[in-house]
């Protein structure tokens, strides 16, 4: 398992390579191409590890004096999170290749070599980071993911769209600091950079590195008080919004935060209530933020910080002892990146076919393309969490964990009423916004739409489906 999970770690660097080497014209097939090899070293590493039991292994590939500098750990949290993460970055490599064409309406401009290697980067960076059982692979990997994000975001090189980058870059990097801090003061008190040594920490250290991490959890996933950098980074390609900021990126941050919490089995209290308070804050605020956004992908935005909070409430319960809490956080995870990376995809059909994101001016795309009024209503609902969709099955153990756990804590029924509150909110604004832009008599901008290229239309398809069984997915692999 440790060769195909070192494969499928370096597949992305060596197809970044021979993409930035060659011809334009061919960048973004070999980006497809090796995008796809990585997906299926995924798949290779998720049959092995089904075919071995389902037993958690963990594999050290580089140590100094018998410290671990970096390995890799395989289970079912892992591998669950890496399919993810790298079967979404292919998705978004094919859609790119109709995406960044001169029938984009929005931006006309053919996909440069840089775009397409630094997506592979990215891709190979988030699998690192997921599959690393140090805390100093983790650093690496998380800090890797902050210059592929400042590359992205201000890959068209405007002026706002390069203020946007170094926005994201600094945020994320003062961030990381945490992470230093974290992986410093476990190396001093146990000797090892292993996440396993977490469980060994007592007093002040366990304070330390849980709040370090805590931290950098909070600036990559764009929680208060350093959520201003992701609004912004929608100046980057939309298909680089649906992945760094719906499926990647902005995981590194509850991630890093869920496998402290798996890995610990310690976490002290204070750190989960800190958690859950300031998860709290972060959801009514990015749930006020995005009700008067009338641009899609900025509504979206808004609209993950909020998502990512629920994730940040459901792990902070899990350090106050809910395995329920932790399962649920985790199939959020796996759930959210489907389910949101359809959204901002639609919303970039609406830029290549209409030339504006801005709602009020889709109206009636029921009408003129059944494939996007589908893919809107499927994705409104899975992110307000109506059944069947993933988002129903991402809510529920959250609201479940936190009732129960309430027995113990009554401070959190308020947390949990907030919470439901939120959702019915949400539903209704979304549901809002599916009247105004589905049915009705078409727009000005909607009659004239262009056709979708194949490859956006089939990858809009894809994630429609994996909106409805991505948590039978999650469900069956966690059990």
């Amino acid at each position: 398992m440790e060769n195909i999970a070192l494969t499928t770690l370096l597949v992305p660097f060596v197809g970044a390579l021979l993409t930035a080497c060659s011809p334009k014209q061919q960048a973004k097939n070999i980006c497809t191409v090796f995008a796809l090899l990585a997906t299926l070293g995924t798949v290779a590493l998720g049959w092995l590890f089904l075919a071995g039991g389902k037993t958690d292994a963990t594999y050290t590939l580089v140590s100094y004096h018998g410290v671990a500098l970096f390995g890799f750990t395989v289970d079912r949290i892992s591998t669950l999170i890496a399919f993810a993460v790298v079967f979404l970055g292919l998705l978004v490599s094919l859609y790119s290749t109709g995406y960044l064409t001169r029938g984009n309406r929005e931006h006309p401009h053919d996909g440069d070599n840089r775009y397409y290697a630094f997506l592979l980067i990215f891709i190979g960076a988030m699998a690192g980071l997921v599959l690393s059982s140090t805390l100093l692979g983790q650093l690496l990997f998380f800090e890797i993911t902050g210059g592929c994000s400042w590359a992205l975001i201000g890959y068209y090189q405007t002026q706002k769209s390069q203020r946007s980058a170094m926005k994201a870059l600094l945020i994320t990097h003062v961030a990381s600091l945490g992470l230093y801090l974290a992986a410093a003061t476990l190396f001093l008190n146990t000797g090892t950079f292993s996440l396993s040594a977490l469980s060994q920490l007592q007093g002040s250290a366990s304070y330390i590195v849980y709040g370090g991490i805590l931290f950098a959890a909070w600036g990559k996933s764009a929680q208060l008080p350093m959520q201003a950098w992701l609004p912004d980074a929608m100046e980057a390609p939309t298909p680089v919004s649906a992945y760094l900021h719906a499926a990647s990126m902005v995981k590194v941050g509850v991630y890093i935060f869920a496998r402290a919490i798996l890995e610990g089995g310690n976490v002290p209290h204070v750190i989960g209530w800190v958690g859950i308070v300031m998860a709290t804050i972060t959801m009514v605020y990015g749930f006020l933020m995005y009700l008067p956004q009338k641009d899609m992908k900025r509504l979206l935005a808004w609209s993950t910080i909020t998502q990512l909070a629920w994730m940040f409430l459901a792990l902070s319960m899990a350090a106050l002892g809910s395995k329920q809490a932790l399962d649920g956080g985790i199939a959020y995870i796996f759930n959210h990146a489907f389910a949101k990376s359809l959204f901002f995809l639609v919303a970039g059909a609406f830029s290549y076919s209409c030339g504006t994101r801005l709602l009020p001016k889709l109206r009636g795309v029921m009408s003129k393309s059944p494939l996007l009024g589908i893919g809107f209503c499927v994705a409104a609902l899975a992110i307000a969490g109506v059944p069947p969709f993933n988002g129903f099955f991402s809510k529920f153990p959250v609201f479940a964990a936190g009732f129960t756990l309430s027995t113990e804590h009554w401070e959190l029924i308020p947390v949990m009423v907030l919470a439901l509150v939120e959702s019915v909110a949400s539903f209704a604004w979304l549901i809002y916004w599916f009247g105004r832009v589905v049915p009705g008599e078409q727009s000005p901008e909607v009659a004239q739409m262009a056709p979708l290229p194949w490859a956006m239309r089939a990858v809009l398809v894809v994630l429609v489906i994996m909106s409805l069984v991505s948590s039978v997915i999650a469900a069956m692999w966690l059990n």
